[in-house]
């Protein structure tokens, strides 16, 4: 799709969440596939953090970063699949005010040509929470990798057209605005 060069780059700024019984910093490729991406198309890192599979651990960590006025974007990786310490989807799908059905429908789409029917074993999920985007991504390094360059890198990009994601960011809160008018 084209970027309209006439337009003004917007960071935003993006916290990152690994969801992991194992890793820790010094071995979070997935989380340093984000990171790098985030840096290199010219983002914020707001924060980054590693929780276990523990759906208290990941909610709390969210939430936290929703409720901060200095995240715009919250994507996490990892505890997308079947098994049981796999919660990611049931910890934060709760938070959501808005699914956004269309990203796993795409991210799907995109891992597909990739690896084929294996797609099936993830519950890529999006929605809004908060006025906050929320991306909750496989945890593999290649998922993290075809959802910043498919997906999340054009849509977080002011200058892409037709339609990004930045461009409705200051409307995603009019409904709460509305409320506060009201009362």
């Amino acid at each position: 799709m084209p970027l309209d060069e006439s337009l003004p780059f917007i960071p935003v700024r993006i916290a990152v969440l690994t969801v992991s019984d194992t890793r820790d910093l010094a071995q979070d490729r997935s989380g340093d596939t984000l990171v790098g991406r985030i840096a290199a198309a010219g983002h914020h890192l707001a924060d980054r953090a590693i929780v276990r599979d523990e759906v208290a651990a990941i909610r709390a960590a969210v939430q936290g970063w929703i409720a901060r006025e200095d995240v715009d974007v919250v994507i996490t990786t990892g505890g997308t699949g079947f098994t049981g310490r796999d919660v990611t989807p049931e910890a934060i799908e709760p938070l959501f005010e808005k699914r956004m059905e269309g990203f796993s429908a795409v991210f799907h789409r995109i891992s597909y040509d990739k690896i084929g029917t294996s797609t099936l074993q993830s519950r890529a999920t999006a929605g809004v929470a908060g006025a906050t985007y929320v991306f909750v991504l496989p945890g593999s390094p290649g998922a993290c990798k075809d959802a910043w360059d498919g997906i999340l890198g054009p849509q977080l990009d002011y200058r892409h057209r037709p339609c990004n994601f930045v461009e409705i960011m200051p409307r995603l809160d009019e409904h709460l605005k509305r409320g506060k008018l009201k009362g």
